[in-house]
Formats: C-alpha cells, sequence, structure tokens
C-alpha cells in the first residue's frame, strides 16, 4: 500500500506544472470561457423531452413486436435485429438524456418532474437516479480521475478483491483479448452497477475495498436508493412478464438491445478517462478525454463525445458543447485531449488498466508498465 499512501500524502497546496503552465482547475475555465458563449446555451432545454419519449415508444413498439416472435418462422427471425440494435440505441440515448437532465440542461427540476423523468431515462440502465446523483454529479465530477473517482483505473497498490479481479478481466486492455469484450462490455455495465450500489446499499463507508473508490450516501438517500432500485427491478420484472418468460422473445427483445445499449455507453465510459493521466487539481482538459464520432451520433448522443467540454460546463445545454471545443482549441491550443473514436479505443486496447501512479499505467500483476498515453510529455509527475 505504499505507492497509494504515496497519492494520499500528495501536498496539494504545491503547484503542479504542466512544462511552463500549471494544471488549471476546471472553474478557471469556465470563468475563462463563460462570457464567450451566448447566454440560451445556459437554459433549460425543455424541447428535448421530446427524444426522451419517442425513445420510450420505439422500446415499446419493440417489445410488442417481440411478444410475436414465437410466431416468426426461424428463418424470418433476422429481421428482428436491425429493430434490436434500434432499441439498443434508445437504451443509451435514454440513458444521455438522463444524464443532462439531472445535470438541469433539459428544464428546471420540480420534486414530481426530477423523480419521474430521472427513472424513465435510467431505468433500462438499472440505474436508481439518487445513486447517479452521488457517483457522478457529486463525486465523480469533484474529483475527475482523482483518488476519491469511483469511475477511475483501480490503483495497482489497491488490494487484489473481486471487484479489480472481475474489473480486469472485462475491461479492454492489452492483456485482455478482443473476443472477451463481447461478453465484457455489456457485462461491465451490470458489474459497475452491482459494485456501487452493494456498496451504498450493504455498507455505505469509505474502505470497501472491491470498488476503485467508495463513497457514503446520507441515511435518507440510501432509502431512496433501494427504493428507486426495487421500482426499477420491478419494471424489468413486467417486461419480462409480458413475454411471457419466453427464452427467444427475452434473448431478442429484451437481453439483446439491453447488450447493445450497454456496450454503447461502456465504450463511452471506458474512452472518457481511462487513458488520461491522474490529476489532484481538477483539470478536465488534462484528465479527461473527448472523441470525435460521425455527426449523426451526436446527433442521437446529445454530443456525449464532448465530454471534456462538458465537465467544464455540466449544465449546459449539450448543443453548445461543439462551440465550447472551438473556444478551448482557440484559448488553450494543443491542451485538451481529442481523439477519433477508433484512435481512443486503440490505445485502451495497447494499455494496461491499472494506475502505478498518476502518469503511470500497469497491468494485474505489475508486469508491464506504460506512461498514460495522452500524457503531455512536458507533465511532470506530481510531488
Amino acid at each position: 500500500m505504499k505507492s497509494e499512501k504515496s497519492l494520499n500524502t500528495v501536498d496539494k497546496t504545491a503547484t503542479p506544472t504542466l512544462g511552463k503552465e500549471t494544471l488549471i482547475p476546471h472553474s478557471v475555465y469556465a470563468k475563462k470561457l463563460r462570457p464567450l458563449l451566448p447566454s440560451e446555451a445556459f437554459k433549460p432545454d425543455s424541447s428535448k423531452l421530446v427524444i426522451l419519449f419517442i425513445n420510450m415508444a420505439i422500446l415499446l413498439l419493440g417489445w410488442g413486436i417481440a411478444d410475436c416472435l414465437d410466431q416468426w418462422p426461424i428463418y424470418l427471425l433476422w429481421l428482428y435485429l436491425p429493430l434490436a440494435l434500434i432499441m439498443g440505441n434508445s437504451i443509451v440515448t435514454m440513458g444521455f438524456f438522463a444524464h443532462d437532465f439531472m445535470h438541469g440542461s433539459v428544464n428546471k427540476k420540480s420534486r414530481m418532474t426530477y423523480h419521474i423523468i430521472s427513472f424513465l431515462g435510467f431505468a433500462m440502465m438499472f440505474m436508481p437516479s439518487t445513486q447517479w446523483k452521488y457517483v457522478h454529479n457529486i463525486v465523480h465530477h469533484s474529483q475527475t480521475n482523482y483518488l476519491e473517482d469511483p469511475d477511475r483505473n483501480y490503483l495497482y497498490h489497491q488490494p487484489n478483491s473481486w471487484g479489480k479481479w472481475i474489473h480486469n478481466f472485462f475491461a479492454p486492455a492489452i492483456d485482455n483479448p478482443s473476443w472477451l469484450l463481447i461478453v465484457g462490455l455489456p457485462a461491465s455495465w451490470l458489474f459497475h452497477q452491482f459494485c456501487h450500489l452493494s456498496s451504498s446499499l450493504l455498507f455505505n463507508n469509505k474502505i470497501v475495498d472491491y470498488v476503485p473508490a467508495a463513497f457514503t450516501v446520507s441515511q435518507k438517500d440510501r432509502l431512496k436508493i433501494a427504493l428507486e432500485l426495487f421500482a426499477v427491478l420491478c419494471l424489468h420484472f413486467s417486461i419480462l412478464f409480458y413475454l411471457e418468460f419466453h427464452a427467444l422473445k427475452i434473448v431478442l427483445g429484451y437481453l439483446l438491445p439491453l447488450a447493445i445499449g450497454h456496450t454503447v455507453a461502456m465504450f463511452y465510459i471506458y474512452t472518457n478517462h481511462l487513458i488520461c493521466r491522474m490529476t489532484s487539481v481538477n483539470d478536465p482538459l488534462i484528465n479527461s478525454l473527448s472523441i470525435r464520432v460521425p455527426k449523426i451520433v451526436d446527433l442521437l448522443h446529445f454530443n456525449f463525445s464532448y465530454h471534456t467540454e462538458h465537465h467544464i460546463f455540466p449544465s449546459l445545454n449539450s448543443d453548445y458543447y461543439p462551440l465550447v471545443q472551438e473556444l478551448i482549441q482557440i484559448h488553450y491550443p494543443g491542451r485538451m485531449n481529442l481523439l477519433d473514436a477508433g484512435e481512443a479505443w486503440q490505445l485502451l486496447m495497447k494499455t494496461p488498466r491499472h494506475y502505478k501512479d498518476e502518469v503511470t499505467l500497469t497491468d494485474y500483476l505489475g508486469e508491464t508498465s506504460v506512461n498514460c498515453p495522452l500524457d503531455n510529455s512536458a507533465v511532470t509527475p506530481l510531488p
């Protein structure tokens, strides 16, 4: 645990260096760039609620058709696959919508609409909205890619718990075969959910060792998480009940869309931060990555590929993230991490998945160590 201790005892009053520049807190970027953005960018856009309901309708249509699959000739079942793909996209799109909604970029959050809309958006991701509030809005955004971030890589010197082992087995990495990701990607989201939900509901303390970083929730919100999880599970059971627990209907109409949706979500999540260095100062241009995807994908996914921009302005209308990127490139040229999606994925597959220190990745056994591929060569390790 020596290295982990050294990470915890970093002198945060010291000034980390980035060549001639210092690591810059996200608030500094926000203060610099906010006056350059139109006021409309910071106003909630309630018109995006329509997109949620469109994708809900797609899922209902898909399940309605799936209920008749037992009447289809076997040689025609492949015709359902395009619909399953569309349903999978609807699942991840609804999740991204709920993500933006809970950051306040869709509409003003009255108590009733907050719970109903967030539940509808996250239900197919098995995510209680109160859990998301903690793991993403509160903890991840304030401690991005550092010790307390639940979404970071595991540290090499953390205990070799079952959670760390399963993550190592499923995550894209140099020592994992590509074919394993067929199972690993869709399973990773459910595994992530199980780990953090069990940590919150069963233990609720920061010494849980099978998650990258444990966090605590209030007792009131702990009860909310349990009730929301129960409601989510009831919804999924009702879908299975509607499909009559028929194997063919469940595989094509339920499991396949879920696998597609969860896979797409994990593709984004893995590329968001895991090939970036750790930073004790929350500098999103250094500890986060934006990727380039086809424009139609950005349109469908609320510009979720603009992840660095989101970390600077979490509640910004996502339509304006391309403008934020343009401003970053003007005012901080060459500083942000920006790659084509395919290139980012290749870097994940060519690097190990544990942090040896703030700028070094290593494998589960500590036998292979490489510098974080997006670590600017001018950046010196934190003291």
